[in-house]
């Protein structure tokens, strides 16, 4: 199909996307890209857990999910999240249709580990019937980290690792992590092309810090032999310029880069 863009919105930047990135998505589509978004939700489900009293876990990164858990991350993710972004789309002239990757049979998964993690799901299969259907009508499909087994439960899925399953298999150009920073930043610049080894020597010099690292090790886990190039940019500012991306490329090695 033509060319595809991947956006993973983390759920921390929802609510601060603003005009210039909304501007940006038409220019994408001006450039003859096809627009798909994938979210989270974990700051709102926080707040929703806890307006409710319902304990929750972390472990190794992975938010243990009870069945009570699951019931409220899928309330949150496929309902309030999703639909707040398809209406931001949608009051910037960008026609959108918010769906759950468990819709259409978008996102097979199996238990990562039912014992310790309860309802959270690894992606086992990307059916993309139901995206393209949407692409095809010029709609911005959102899509919320929800999964479903061959038996039809339904998981939590990580958000990264949704986009890029979602990347790969419709063969996207880019898959871009949408942030609170313009990309990665040295001395306030932002370094437009990196590598995983040099990533993993910024972490270590402390240039890279906070926040950030989760972002770019997300990035990293999220390349492959199909998808060759990851990007974090900003979701406060313009990241189209002309025929360029503006942020910080990521790829296995900087000779292996393509245009």
């Amino acid at each position: 199909m033509s060319k595809v863009v991947v956006l993973k919105c983390g759920g921390s930047i929802v609510d601060e996307l603003s005009e210039p990135f909304f501007g940006s998505l038409h220019e994408l589509k001006k450039q003859g890209y096809k627009v798909v978004i994938v979210h989270g939700g974990g700051p709102a489900i926080n707040s929703v857990l806890q307006s409710m009293n319902v304990q929750t876990q972390f472990i190794n990164g992975q938010r243990k999910t009870t069945k009570q858990v699951l019931d409220i991350a899928e309330m949150v993710l496929a309902g309030q999240i999703n639909k707040q972004i398809v209406r931001a789309l949608e009051q910037n002239n960008l026609t959108s249709a918010g769906i759950a990757g468990s819709d259409g049979g978008i996102l097979t998964a199996d238990f990562l580990n039912e014992e310790e993690l309860g309802y959270v799901g690894q992606i086992s299969n990307v059916q993309i019937h139901l995206i393209k259907t949407l692409l095809d009508g010029d709609y911005i499909p959102v899509i919320a980290p929800i999964a479903r087994t061959e038996d039809h439960q339904t998981l939590n899925v990580n958000a990264d690792t949704a986009a890029a399953a979602i990347a790969s298999a419709l063969g996207a150009k880019k898959l871009l992590f949408v942030t609170d920073v313009p990309g990665i930043l040295k001395e306030k610049q932002v370094i437009n092309h990196t590598t995983p080894d040099e990533i993993e020597e910024m972490i270590g010099a402390g240039i890279i810090n906070g926040g950030m690292i989760p972002k770019v090790q997300a990035a990293i886990k999220s390349l492959s032999q199909s998808l060759k190039e990851v990007m974090i940019v900003s979701g406060q500012s313009m990241f189209v310029a002309e025929q360029s991306i503006l942020g910080t490329k990521i790829t296995m090695k900087k000779e292996a880069a393509f245009k």
